[in-house]
Formats: structure tokens, C-alpha cells, sequence
């Protein structure tokens, strides 16, 4: 672990430190143990108080770490031992939270897993993965069955239904109403190998099981997103997930609850590492609690924010533009809410200014990464730079470095390539020790995004690196165009991508949803262009569509694009 230097001068090395609000230190400490004895901490301390909130019923922190070790229990009983893999795929509901500290108290690596994914998808994943045990949702049940005899190292599945947390009225109404119609009743097969969540649970001792792990063992195997190709496992070790929680924890201190124990709102799910740094650690550490609500729902995020009453909202900026429109948003009261953390897309002044002025609490906008976890963050009360990242939050360092040979530093107002380090930055990628060796330069992290760094050590992407489309040599930002695009009228959403050129090696090719009701051709949208970009930055085709690929975040699935194009072009006659 590479720390920031201290005694280097603020004001020139790393003038973000001046922004740091009263009380948030530069440096952190914490006890040398694995990421559950937190949820025993936390137990110890308050037993009775409620972890989980989940569909109007509540889960004490003493059930919780109870279940924890009978989960853990089971897995040892069925074969797990230190570093096996145990795949989580499930959505935001107690057993996720339960299998997540279980799996881990056994000694085990989580896989959490999108829980929307289609079986080929699950299948390259858990290929990679070889879990030893699949935790399931009863809904997704057929699709592992569908797969598993291509999975030699899925030894077990259990399976769980969504209403087993339910408060008792709500399951029965769930089970009359829904459970049939929609697939979450399934027969499990009496093969041995198959089991039943709250069965497997019931037969295994409450007493924590002894494990030898380690702060620096692997805790988590965390796929990353796959927007712009194959998804990648990377290995988060219990010291990676430990320092980002506590570098939450003390970005929050100007608005937290005494001691971090916050209630978090749980919209974005915790089997992306968003989800796990924000909905799961952060309030577990500080005797929070977590209201989840298991996919995302206009009216019920809002009726949850009424309701609950939370203090932080986690969100994305998709989420965010949604509630903020909802016709009926008055109805309801946001005004708990003392932040909200938007991260993985940018989020714009329009949909900040409206949701804020329904919630009377400042959006705080963040960056990080599945390698990185958090690095940067807007101060939740102090300084706010719109359209950028914000500043690197403790313990971590950030430097913009050139793009030609990644080996000078860049100062203020130079784009480059955005580097980091710190203590939440990952051990590497899953098996692929090449790809570990070309992500790392020097003891920094190259984060494939480029960004540039004001005087006050604010940080703003302007792109993906492998993004860049290069004509003839010359570099494109496809955001710069994508601006441009969006500029005109009739321009709903757009993306650009390069596509292959004889000529150039790269031209610009422009994808645009055009606005309800709105028309426009593709030469007036390259015309409106010609008058605010060079030649070389010009698209040479639009494609319009009805609307653009996109992961559970918002963001582009410029991969899918890709794919799409490559495919038209090796088979012309099929498009």
C-alpha cells in the first residue's frame, strides 16, 4: 500500500487537501481483521438495532450476524474451505447481505453476479469464476439449471425465494398474487446437490466459525461492468473493502449520524461494487441501517423516501433525472435526505439543480472504479466544482500522466491519463496476470480514464482512453463531438464511436435517439458539426435509433455498438 505523503507541500503536490472539510483527516487507521469481524463489532455493540429494512419488515443486527454464521456453517458443512469461490445472484434483499459476510466468515471468495444476466452470459462468467456453490433467486433458478452441466465446478446451488423476508402478510399476498404467475415457485430436484435456503440455514450451528483469513486474503471476486469489453474478475482483498468503507465513513463526518450510523436508502444494487461500498459496508460499520428495495421503481423509491426517512441516497445520474421528473414528486417527502452520492456516469447541472431542490441536500458527485472502488469525491458541504469529479478522498493519490508514454505527470489544465493508488486499489485481475501487469505503472493504477486536474486539485473525465478514435493519427475525443451533437435540437441522446476507415484507419460514426416528436436527417446533423469541429472530428455517418444500449447504471454499452457494426460489415447482406 502506497500512502500519500504527508509532509509534502499541500498547497503544490496535492492542493485538494486544502478542500478537506473540518474533521476529515489526510490518513486513516484500522484494525488489522477481516471485513465480517466488523459485522461482529457492530453486533457487540448494538444487538438489537436494525441492519436491514426490507419491505416495511426490519432485521436486528443480532439476527443478522446470527444468520451470517449459520450461513457460513452450512457452506463449511458442504465442502467450502478458504478460497473456494461462492457465487452470489441475487438482487438487493437480506440473503445477499447474509450470504455476502456468510461466505466470507467461511473463508470463501464472493462472485456477486447481475442478477439480470442471460444464461451466456452467466455461463462465461461463472466458467471463470468456478464457484463451488451458486446462491440463487427461486425466479433465476431455471436459468442455472440451464447451464450448470457446462459448470464442472458447481458442486452445489441453493436456492432462495425473494418473499422470505417479507413481512408475514406481505408473503401471503405474494404468494397468492404473484409467486405462480411470475416463476418464483420452482421444484428443487432431490438430487442431493440442490438445496433450500431457510433449510440449510436452520440445520447449521448460530456459533462464528473459526477461520485463519486474513486482512489481505481476497474477499471479493468483482466482475467489472464489460461497456467496452469481456468482463474481467477483479480480486478485492478484505483491506480493499475495509478502507473504502472507512474512507466513506469519514467523507461523511460533517453530516453523518454519530458514529457513521446512518440509514441508506439501497436502490443500486450491492452486486455492483457501488452498491457494496455505499448500501452494505458503510452502514454496517457504523451500526446503520440499510433499507433495500430489490430492483427500482419509480413510485416506490419515492414512497421508500418518504417512508424510511434516510439520511444518504446512492444513486446514479439516471436514477436521479427519473425521480426528479415523476409527475406526482410532490406528493412525497424528500427533505430527510442530508446526501446524496451519485457516481458511475456524469451528472448534469439540470438534473443536480431539480433533485436538490426536492431533497434540500446536496448531490455529492464521486468517481471510482471496480479496481479503485472510490478515489474521488465532491465535499458534501463545502466546495463544489459542477462537471467535475471532485477530489481524491483519504489516503489516496491521483496524478494525470501523459498519454504517449504514461510516464510524465502532467500538471493543471494538461489532459491526460487519470493514474491512482491507495489503499482500496485492487490486488489485480482474476487469473490474467498480464492484463494485472499492464493495468499498473510504477505503483499507480492506470485507470483507462482521461481526466484533467484544475489548479485546486479538482478533477474532471473527459474520456475513455480506449475510447479515443484515431484518425489518421490525430485523437478524438468522443465526447467533445458527442457535446456538439447533443447541441442540436432535435437531438435526444447520441454516442460516438470509431469505426474502420481505409483511408483514415478511424472515422467518427454517430449514433442519435432523436427527441419525442422531432426530425432530422443525417446530413443536417454532420452540417450542424461542420460549423463547431475540425474536419478530422467530423462524423462520416449517423445512424439514428430509437434508443441506445445500456447497462442497469445508464451507461453505454459502446461494446454492443461495436459488435453491431463489426458484424454489419463481415456480413453486409444480412443488414
Amino acid at each position: 500500500m502506497t500512502r500519500p505523503d504527508p509532509s509534502l507541500d499541500p498547497a503544490e503536490d496535492r492542493p485538494w487537501y486544502r478542500w478537506y472539510e473540518p474533521g476529515v483527516p489526510r490518513t486513516l487507521s484500522y484494525p488489522e481483521q477481516p471485513l465480517p469481524r466488523f459485522l461482529a463489532d457492530t453486533t457487540a455493540r448494538h444487538p438489537d438495532r436494525t441492519a436491514i429494512r426490507f419491505m416495511g419488515r426490519g432485521v436486528s443486527y443480532r439476527d443478522l450476524d446470527e444468520a451470517a454464521n449459520r450461513f457460513a456453517n452450512a457452506l463449511i458443512a458442504l465442502g467450502v474451505r478458504p478460497g473456494d469461490r461462492v457465487a452470489l445472484l441475487l438482487p438487493n434483499c437480506p440473503q445477499i447481505v447474509i450470504g455476502y459476510y456468510g461466505a466470507q466468515r467461511a473463508g470463501a471468495i464472493v462472485v456477486p453476479i447481475n442478477p439480470t444476466y442471460v444464461a451466456s452470459e452467466l455461463r462465461e462468467l461463472l466458467a471463470d469464476a468456478e464457484p463451488r456453490v451458486v446462491i440463487a433467486l427461486s425466479l433465476l433458478f431455471p436459468r442455472v439449471q440451464q447451464i450448470r452441466a457446462d459448470l464442472p465446478s458447481v458442486e452445489h446451488v441453493v436456492v432462495t425465494n425473494i418473499k422470505e423476508y417479507f413481512p408475514a402478510v406481505t408473503q401471503a399476498l405474494f404468494t397468492v398474487a404473484r409467486e405462480r404467475r411470475e416463476g418464483h415457485h420452482v421444484h428443487l430436484p432431490a438430487d442431493g446437490h440442490t438445496h433450500e435456503w431457510h433449510a440449510l440455514l436452520a440445520g447449521a450451528p448460530a456459533s462464528e466459525p473459526e477461520s485463519a483469513m486474513t486482512i489481505d486474503d481476497v474477499a471479493v471476486l468483482q466482475y467489472t461492468s464489460g461497456t467496452t469489453g469481456t468482463p474481467k474478475g477483479v480480486m478485492l482483498t478484505h483491506r480493499n473493502l475495509i478502507a473504502a468503507a472507512r474512507q466513506a465513513q469519514v467523507w461523511c463526518i460533517g453530516i453523518a449520524r454519530p458514529g457513521n450510523a446512518d440509514v441508506v436508502l439501497g436502490v443500486i444494487p450491492i452486486f455492483h461494487i457501488f452498491g457494496q461500498d455505499n448500501v452494505l459496508n458503510y452502514p454496517i460499520f457504523g451500526g446503520g441501517t440499510m433499507v433495500l428495495l430489490p430492483q427500482f421503481a419509480v413510485k416506490d423509491t419515492l414512497a421508500a423516501l418518504d417512508r424510511e426517512r434516510p439520511d444518504i441516497f446512492p444513486g446514479v445520474p439516471a436514477l436521479f433525472a427519473v425521480l426528479g421528473r415523476a409527475r406526482d414528486v410532490g406528493r412525497y417527502d424528500l427533505r430527510s435526505l442530508k446526501a446524496s452520492i451519485c457516481g458511475a456516469a456524469p451528472l448534469s447541472d439540470e438534473v443536480r439543480a431539480r433533485f436538490e431542490a426536492l431533497s434540500g441536500a446536496p448531490i455529492a458527485e464521486g468517481y471510482g472504479s471496480t479496481e479503485a472502488l472510490i478515489t474521488h469525491c465532491a465535499p458534501l458541504k463545502g466546495r463544489h466544482k459542477p462537471g467535475t469529479i471532485g477530489i481524491p478522498i483519504p489516503e489516496t493519490d491521483a496524478a494525470i500522466l501523459d498519454l504517449e508514454t504514461g510516464s510524465r505527470r502532467l500538471g493543471p489544465g494538461e489532459p491526460g491519463e487519470l493514474a491512482v493508488r491507495g489503499p482500496q486499489v485492487m490486488r489485480g485481475y482474476w487469473r490474467r496476470r498480464d492484463e494485472t501487469a499492464r493495468a499498473f505503472r510504477d505503483g499507480w493504477l492506470l485507470t483507462g480514464d482521461v481526466a484533467v486536474m484544475d489548479a485546486d486539485g479538482y478533477f474532471t473525465l473527459i474520456d475513455r482512453r480506449k475510447e479515443l478514435i484515431n484518425v489518421g493519427g490525430l485523437k478524438v475525443f468522443p465526447s467533445q463531438v458527442e457535446a456538439v451533437i447533443a447541441g442540436h435540437p432535435a437531438v435526444g441522446e447520441v454516442v460516438t464511436v470509431g469505426v474502420p476507415d481505409p483511408r483514415h484507419g478511424e472515422v467518427v460514426k454517430a449514433f442519435v435517439v432523436l427527441r419525442e416528436g422531432m426530425t432530422a436527417t443525417a446530413e443536417e446533423i454532420i452540417g450542424h458539426c461542420r460549423e463547431r469541429l475540425a474536419p478530422y472530428k467530423l462524423p462520416r455517418s449517423v445512424e439514428f435509433r430509437p434508443n441506445l444500449p445500456k447497462n442497469l447504471f445508464g451507461k453505454v454499452l459502446r461494446r454492443t455498438l461495436l459488435e453491431e457494426e463489426r458484424a454489419r460489415r463481415e456480413n453486409p447482406a444480412a443488414s
